[in-house]
């Protein structure tokens, strides 16, 4: 497995890879992928990682600054998403250490995500990898498809920040 820059040749299998994390109602308030052109507009360039092996890809992480304010230019909101048929074997920790090597060597000093608390693996993975939990954000929103259509959900806020970057 290697791990490398997301691409536009790369989108088929990534908007894959993030419909089957949607038709779980475990990852995210969307409803279905955006198109390669809204997800490239709203990511940053260098923090957008896929793995693969042998040409396939069995996940992506992607960030998104969480403000223009020149005082957050240090702190960016990320995703991660493993193909559910090789879930379990180490890629999602491969993606985030990525993640945070590219991270740190641009200066961010603090990446954040919101976890349903439901989602105990996601949780576990970004516990092993450094973040903590700051705090549940408690009936933040509603499910809008999918099998918890309705269900108003609380997310964890989870952050690491840098030992190296942003002291």
């Amino acid at each position: 497995m290697t791990i490398v820059p997301l691409t536009t040749g790369h989108w088929p299998e990534v908007e894959c890879i993030y419909a089957a994390g949607i038709a779980t109602g475990q990852a995210t308030f969307e409803s279905e992928p955006p198109s390669w052109e809204a997800f490239d507009a709203a990511k940053l360039p260098g923090q957008r990682l896929v793995a693969l092996d042998d040409g396939r890809v069995l996940g992506w992480v992607a960030a998104s600054a969480v403000s223009d304010r020149c005082v957050y230019a240090g702190v960016v909101e990320h995703s991660v998403y493993v193909d559910p048929s090789v879930a379990g074997r180490g890629i999602g920790r491969a993606l985030l250490d990525g993640l945070i090597a590219s991270t740190e060597a641009e200066g961010i000093w603090t990446i954040q995500s919101g976890i349903f608390p439901e989602n105990a693996a996601s949780l576990g993975l970004h516990l092993s990898a450094g973040f903590r939990v700051v705090g549940t954000r408690v009936r933040l929103g509603q499910m809008v498809t999918g099998p918890l259509a309705g269900q108003w959900r609380d997310v964890v806020l989870v952050e690491r920040r840098s030992s190296v970057v942003g002291g």
